[in-house]
């Protein structure tokens, strides 16, 4: 009984957040909810992406260039 506790001490924040992202993983394939949250995940990626280009113009033109020119 020791070792069942120590067991879930050590490792029930583990588990327990296994569980949940398999329950989530099943209702999203299920339900193809994942295009939703890809699409989601797509659009907040290129926002920031566009903001970080936006704030270092000079740094990603010349990352840019430099890229270009070892092609």
């Amino acid at each position: 009984m020791n070792d069942f506790k120590e067991l879930s001490n050590k490792y029930g924040g583990a588990i327990l957040g296994f569980l949940i992202g398999l329950v989530l993983a099943i209702i999203l394939f299920c339900t193809d909810l994942y295009k939703v949250v890809t699409a989601i995940l797509l659009i907040i990626a290129c926002v920031y992406l566009g903001n970080y280009i936006q704030r270092n113009k000079e740094n990603v033109k010349e990352r840019t260039k430099n890229f270009i020119d070892k092609l």
